[in-house]
């Protein structure tokens, strides 16, 4: 017998499977996006040049390192979008994010996050050293508990000092390859961290108006942009000062000295134009060519360690 015109057909389980396999790929890609993926690309850089700059690694331990370092600031990335949620909402850039979206609830983000923490120290210290395990723990729980939860809300120098969280990488990958920590690693974790307010102010020049709607107090909404383009300016002349040390301590020769000057003059030249010209188009470039400065930097000091 035929079924009447109006009868409704089960999905067949053919049809179903693209439907699952579409809602588990998002699932995926949700909890990838707490990851910070993007963000944590320059951040392995750093680390696998690093790594070639303290001696000569196996790719095993390279291997080894990266993914710990890759769980752990995962973990830190996820716990941040947990906690931010409220502010997230409220910026365009943001609004999708899985945890403001409401995708991904905010006790499995912070579940994640945890879990990927404790895999990531459970995995350095067991493969690597306790003290790249250590480290690497910290930079977590700087980024978590120090600038998540305590400056990003309450002080325009939040990035400053928060900044020290995204500058342990440096630290890990010295401490996996020599089991110690030296003056060099020192260096290098100094580089990073005065390279990273030039670079988010440049970028916060351009997201002014969205940190002022959700209320985070960074340097453009309390300070203004002029004064954000001349604190720019200083921590470029910093920066320019610390990638020094290493060639002036002897760690490293003229093969890097030659582009850490060159590559500072140029990072100099684009906050110098972004002051006097006070156009936000260099911002944006100030911020872009921020993000190529510090990789062609830190890749000069791995070859001229080589050479």
């Amino acid at each position: 017998m035929e079924a009447g015109a109006g009868a409704q057909t089960a999905p067949t389980p053919t049809a179903a499977v693209p439907a699952q396999r579409s809602a588990a790929m998002t699932v995926v890609r949700d909890y990838l996006t707490l990851t910070k993926p993007k963000v944590q690309s320059l951040l392995l850089f750093t680390t696998v040049t690093t790594m070639y700059v303290a001696g000569e690694p196996s790719l095993g331990l390279i291997l080894l390192t990266c993914l710990g370092g890759a769980l752990s600031a995962g973990g830190a990335g996820a716990i941040n979008h947990a906690v931010d949620r409220d502010i997230d909402i409220t910026m365009a850039r943001t609004a999708d994010r899985p945890v403001a979206s409401g995708r991904v609830s905010p006790r499995a983000a912070i579940a994640f996050g945890v879990l990927l923490g404790c895999a990531s120290f459970a995995l350095l210290a067991l493969t690597v050293n306790p003290l790249a395990a250590a480290l690497s723990l910290s930079g977590l729980f700087g980024y978590v508990f120090v600038y998540t939860l305590w400056l990003k809300r309450t002080t325009p120098q939040n990035i400053v000092i928060g900044g020290a969280a995204g500058a342990v990488p440096p630290l890990v990958a010295w401490a996996a390859v020599t089991g110690g920590l030296s003056g060099m690693a020192f260096y290098l974790f100094a580089i990073v961290f005065f390279w990273t307010p030039p670079h988010f102010w440049a970028l916060s020049i351009l997201m002014k108006d969205e940190y002022a709607k959700a209320g985070i107090p960074m340097l453009p909404v309390v300070r203004g942009e002029d004064e954000t383009r001349r604190q720019i300016l200083l921590y470029t002349v910093l920066l320019y000062a610390v990638t020094q040390l290493p060639f002036c301590a002897g760690g490293l020769g003229v093969a890097y000295l030659i582009p850490s000057m060159l590559l500072g003059a140029a990072f100099i030249y684009c906050s110098t134009r972004l002051l006097r010209t006070k156009e936000r188009a260099w911002a944006l470039r100030t911020y872009l060519f921020s993000l190529a400065y510090l990789a062609l930097l830190f890749l000069s000091m791995a070859i001229a360690a080589n050479v």
